[in-house]
């Protein structure tokens, strides 16, 4: 059996392969809200074969999206939808996972196909906040420094919105702590200029971090997997490192993360990403192999031998798909023939498995 569809168990979830599609933010909600195009460009995975599905960065705070058309949940109003879109994932054999995000100083844009620029208040944008009053660019507003109970405020932000996720079914939470976002921005020495116990030393300024982790996990029961993204690195000399990250996956492992999605950058603009087929790989092999932990891969994996390999030779455990998913929702079955493994197909679409 191919590795890509060797099933995988965490806690009290079973995978049934590695593959995973990974968060993509759709900028399609009104108010937080999901609708049907989630419905469908989610559920679709389903029906392709992915083991587990996740939603976008799905803000915890009206003010924690990045654009006005994020996916939210921080009012019980909108665990209905979400509801269903998290019965028929499992109706077709997949997991459904949420992605928990806070945007930080990156909030308040356009959506990227309206150039991604910052909404003034006075047009519906809202004051963005971050854990020093530094901006991301400069053509980005200054963020308000955040204060010890708006740090709190925040924490508790992420257990009740871990509480209406599972209302809405889901069965894997992810944290995001990556692509220079509110968590990203706490880890980074680049953007955290504290002079308190969130700041500072590494130990502070994984704190918010931690608490985060304690406060989902005092709801989150434990036979549900909870996974963390990281940027592994900043990419930029003075930033986070891969010992960092290292260091980081032997802490949280304890904490109660059970696996750690590896990507990178995004804390500091105007950096030159050497971007390439599996250029985050080596983050994931050396998490994996320096921490002891589980940990998943991204960046352009698009070939089934491609991820094949990445398993075979240890680098990772899961693989974590985006762009490739938005290009072929069917990518797990293809993949399946292409490496030679009979795979269970929806019965709707038996009658074009031979051909």
């Amino acid at each position: 059996m191919p590795q890509l569809f060797t099933p995988l168990k965490i806690k009290g979830i079973e995978f049934r392969n590695r593959i995973v599609v990974s968060p993509m933010c759709q900028y399609s909600s009104t108010d937080g809200f999901a609708n049907d195009w989630h419905f469908v460009h989610l559920g679709s995975r389903a029906v392709g074969g992915a083991a587990l599905i996740f939603t976008e960065a799905t803000a915890v705070s009206p003010e924690g999206r990045i654009s006005p058309h994020d996916l939210g949940i921080w009012k019980d109003e909108h665990i209905e939808m979400l509801q269903k879109i998290t019965g028929f994932i499992h109706e077709h054999g997949s997991i459904a996972g949420m992605q928990l995000a806070h945007a930080g100083r990156k909030a308040s844009k356009t959506e990227p196909w309206n150039n991604d620029k910052l909404i003034p208040i006075e047009e519906g944008g809202w004051k963005t906040v971050a854990p020093s009053p530094i901006p991301f660019s400069e053509s980005s507003d200054v963020p308000e420094e955040l204060s010890i109970d708006e740090i709190q405020k925040i924490i508790a932000d992420f257990k009740a919105a871990t509480l209406r996720a599972i209302k809405a079914g889901f069965k894997v939470i992810e944290i995001h702590g990556a692509h220079g976002y509110l968590i990203n921005e706490f880890l980074s020495p680049l953007s955290n200029k504290r002079t308190d116990e969130y700041g500072g030393s590494f130990e502070n300024r994984i704190r918010f971090l931690l608490e985060i982790i304690a406060a989902i996990r005092s709801v989150w029961t434990e036979e549900r997997p909870l996974f963390l993204r990281i940027s592994a690195s900043d990419w930029t000399d003075g930033g986070w490192t891969i010992e960092d990250s290292i260091e980081l996956g032997k802490i949280v492992k304890e904490k109660g993360i059970d696996l750690i999605d590896c990507s990178s950058g995004g804390v500091a603009s105007g950096v030159k990403i050497p971007a390439a087929p599996n250029y985050q790989v080596p983050f994931s092999e050396a998490v994996r192999k320096g921490s002891g932990i589980l940990t998943g891969t991204v960046g352009i994996i698009v070939k089934s031998d491609q991820a094949e390999a990445i398993l075979a030779e240890g680098k990772a455990d899961m693989i974590f798909m985006a762009r490739e998913m938005l290009r072929d929702p069917y990518f797990p079955l293809r993949a399946a023939k292409e490496l030679g493994y009979d795979i269970k197909w929806p019965l709707q679409y038996e009658r074009a498995k031979r051909k």
